[in-house]
């Protein structure tokens, strides 16, 4: 069950049946709020995330697999990075199935706590020199914890921009979301490079690598704030509204996860697919390099973390960037040319690097970030837009960690395997286009939904459907008083 696209409703009212409902236009300030604390939540969940990506480059072979040398060391720390992206849809599915019935709030909030004290247990973790075995073991254990918190957070956090944003500008708020991945990568690399320049190879390994672990602290602060001081979304409040008239006061939708996965796993595939190249690009760029730029190319870990800082900076701009054109252009089409703009890249990106020179090694990164947020940007959107109200969270947490699992998690191991068993890095190069092939199917297949009305939910869908068919009678009556009295 799909809606038509561009269904014709305004940004000032949305309509189901012959029913109508006032829409709220929130102000620029509330707005602003809102972006900051999701912009914030999101840069401190992924800068949790994504420094044991960094650690899993620099360290994590060293102090828990000291066993295996080179490759495989490495190869078994970027395991434990895949376990973590493994988790993400069970986090997805759990937190979208309570974000559809109880508030888009309170599994964002739970999602923070959760990662800010998985995180800070990392940083308290043993080595394997001083409890062998056991070291690895809570090491999966804790980051399988973190893929859970991840999981739950990018629903949540994406919805209470988009569902609370203005219509023609819920590309742009969107994207913000995305901008507080970017602002936790290099803030985590930052916080390592500090550390690489102030003290020896032997103190970091020793305890250097934990500093930045023991602040996931912070989260926990910041997911007790969020539950204090920001509203629960326009969007849900219209759903109780709805369920509290059909059902005589119950405050829950009537769509399971199970019925959900059920109507809409094509949508949940789609998605799945669309964020194929995007995440496994992304780490192949901010990990993958870390590890290849120092073993393979000769450059050193601080110039590498410098580079990628850099490169990822440019996020800052570019993401709300073709989120904000996606408002003008829609999301699919923008989408798509990053796609296949990606695999054009694929080749020459290695080629650049392979030479060792700094400069090219950027270039070659900014270029490929570049065309990476001309997907990133427009997808929060893109996602929101694919599903009904009533099981938006679910579906689009899950489509977007299902290809956490296949794409980003696995990319900086396959990376290195891939190099390892053929000698070359055109072997990724391949990977790459194989992964934008994915992508550029999915994304093709999806109908465009471009500013549609997000407070429709499946039944609603399902009766306009019905209506445009012929086959419901015209004069419905409203469901509430106050669509009534806007009808």
């Amino acid at each position: 069950m799909q809606s038509a696209p561009n269904s014709p409703t305004g940004p000032d009212a949305t309509t189901s049946g012959m029913t109508t409902t006032k829409l709220e236009t929130p102000d620029e300030g509330k707005m602003t709020r809102l972006a900051a604390a999701s912009v914030i939540a999101t840069a401190l969940e992924w800068f949790d995330f994504l420094i044991y990506s960094t650690a899993s480059a620099l360290v994590f072979g060293h102090v828990f697999f000291p066993s295996l040398e080179g490759a495989l060391g490495t190869i078994a720390s970027f395991g434990t990075l895949a376990v973590g992206f493994i988790a993400r849809p069970v986090g997805g599915i759990i937190a979208g199935a309570l974000g559809d019935k109880f508030g888009r709030k309170g599994p964002l909030v739970a999602s923070m706590i959760v990662m800010g004290l998985a995180t800070t247990s990392i940083g308290l973790l043993p080595s394997h020199e001083t409890i062998g075995i056991w070291a690895p073991i809570l090491l999966v254990t804790a980051r399988l914890v973190q893929g859970l918190g991840v999981g739950a957070q990018w629903g949540g956090a994406t919805l209470l921009l988009t569902e609370h944003s203005p219509l023609k500008r819920r590309g742009f708020y969107g994207s913000l979301v995305q901008l507080g991945t970017v602002a936790g990568i290099i803030i985590g690399n930052a916080f390592f490079l500090c550390i690489l320049l102030f003290v020896d190879e032997g103190a970091f390994i020793e305890w250097g690598w934990r500093v930045p672990f023991l602040s996931g602290i912070l989260l926990v602060a910041v997911g007790i704030f969020v539950q204090m001081k920001i509203e629960e979304t326009p969007v849900f409040k219209s759903m109780q509204a709805k369920a509290e008239a059909a059902t005589a006061g119950t405050k829950m939708p009537r769509v399971s996860f199970l019925r959900a996965l059920r109507l809409y796993w094509k949508q949940i595939l789609q998605a799945a697919g669309a964020f194929f190249v995007v995440n496994g690009t992304f780490y192949i760029m901010i990990s993958g390099m870390l590890s290849y730029g120092t073993a393979n190319v000769g450059l050193s870990q601080t110039t590498m973390i410098m580079i990628v800082c850099l490169a990822v900076a440019t996020q800052i701009f570019t993401i709300p960037y073709f989120g904000a054109w996606s408002d003008r252009h829609g999301r699919r089409k923008i989408f798509l040319l990053g796609t296949v703009l990606m695999a054009v890249w694929a080749f020459p990106f290695f080629w650049l690097v392979d030479t060792g020179n700094p400069f090219l090694v950027a270039a070659a990164i900014i270029v490929g970030l570049t065309l990476h947020a001309m997907m990133f940007g427009p997808q929060a959107a893109l996602f929101a837009e694919m599903f009904p109200a009533d099981v938006r969270y679910f579906g689009a947490s899950l489509g977007f960690q299902l290809a956490s699992v296949f794409a980003g998690g696995l990319a900086p191991m396959i990376m290195v395997s891939l190099i390892e068993a053929t000698g070359t890095s055109a072997s990724v190069s391949l990977y790459i286009i194989a992964m934008a092939v994915i992508t550029f199917v999915a994304v093709y297949s999806i109908r465009e939904r471009f500013q549609t009305n997000l407070h429709e939910t499946a039944a609603d869908i399902e009766e306009r459907e019905l209506r445009e068919a012929g086959k419901l009678d015209v004069a419905a009556k409203p469901t509430t008083a106050e669509e009534a009295e806007h009808a």
